[in-house]
């Protein structure tokens, strides 16, 4: 009796279309993170992604569950940037790229206006920052659930050491996906050219590139110090890195659900910058030898930066103010 009283509740329920529901609300929700970092303890990309993914399997368990794809398993940065507008993936970890979703972006390409990671604290904090860079961005099909770190890059290269900007002329030098850090190298005498951050060591390795410039820890976890000679110590520009969802995607999601991978991927700010500091430490040792170190005279770099600066201002609606507002935080 009592079984075929369960039968046609079954039935019942699946007449309705509820009980297909509720199988599904039992499975997790797959969330796959991309990053085009290389995987490994000097990996600031692979520490951050993999650290976000251990908080929130953890906090959501049984809820959601955050798949990490490296070395740009998932795309290329661009690539994943058109993806996750149609959330393909669901979530990655651009930096540079940023400006071409949201050219104001590009005022974190501005040559040395990020002097600190302290600095760069209380610029992820103002409210003024949120709204010119962020707010508009869901309207593009992407949403920033926290801003992390790519940190401050170094110029290498296999022709001579970098010590002004006119020692840069002629080097073929590979730059990410942007326009302002071309503009920046070509205003410096160098031949800049954007290519995949995965293509970068073989191209270093036959000669198609005579250099690179990126933070210690993406200098380390891909190798180039095995295939170049010279580390400037430039530290011409801090990128920030951000947690990106896409729009599409996050708009499917439960309120309760949203709210934990939005407080995560913020309170990991002080996690990503705190690891950026440590690892520049660890791995100075362990880059310059084998390539030789030198110190940069920052101050020409400086001065050969103004022109970018009255282009950013001009170019882009806000940017003479939002370089101000920066700058004010210091």
């Amino acid at each position: 009796m009592k079984r075929g009283i369960v039968l046609i509740l079954r039935g019942a329920l699946l007449s309705l279309g509820v009980l297909p529901a509720v199988v599904q609300a039992q499975q997790p929700i797959t969330i796959r993170l991309g990053h085009v970092g290389f995987p490994g303890p000097a990996s600031i990309f692979a520490i951050m992604a993999d650290e976000y993914a251990k908080r929130v399997n953890s906090s959501l368990k049984g809820k959601v569950e955050v798949k990490v794809f490296h070395s740009s398993q998932l795309g290329t940065d661009e690539q994943m940037m058109r993806g996750i507008k149609v959330g393909a993936p669901e979530m990655f970890v651009p930096s540079t790229i940023m400006s071409t979703a949201e050219q104001k972006f590009g005022v974190f390409e501005m040559p040395y206006i990020i002097v600190s990671r302290a600095h760069m604290k209380k610029v992820t904090e103002n409210k003024q920052i949120h709204k010119q860079l962020f707010d508009g961005l869901p309207a593009k099909g992407i949403r920033i659930l926290g801003v992390w770190e790519n940190g401050f890059r170094h110029i290498t290269n296999n022709a001579r050491p970098i010590v002004k900007p006119e020692d840069l002329k002629g080097i073929k030098l590979r730059v990410p996906g942007g326009v302002w850090r071309v503009k920046m190298f070509k205003a410096y005498g160098a031949n800049p050219s954007p290519m995949p951050f995965a293509e970068v060591y073989s191209a270093l390795q036959s000669g198609v590139m005579d250099g690179q410039e990126n933070p210690f820890p993406q200098i380390a976890s891909a190798k180039f110090h095995e295939v170049q000679k010279f580390l400037s110590l430039s530290g011409h520009v801090y990128t920030p890195a951000y947690l990106v969802v896409s729009e599409d995607f996050w708009k499917k999601l439960p309120k309760d659900i949203q709210s934990t991978l939005s407080k995560i991927g913020w309170e990991m700010g002080d996690f990503a910058r705190s690891e950026g500091e440590r690892l520049d430490k660890e791995l100075m040792g362990k880059l310059a030898p084998p390539m030789k170190a030198n110190e940069v005279d920052k101050e020409s770099f400086i001065k050969a930066s103004s022109a970018i600066y009255e282009e950013f201002g001009r170019e882009v609606p806000g940017g003479a103010d939002l370089v101000k507002l920066i700058q004010s935080l210091r």
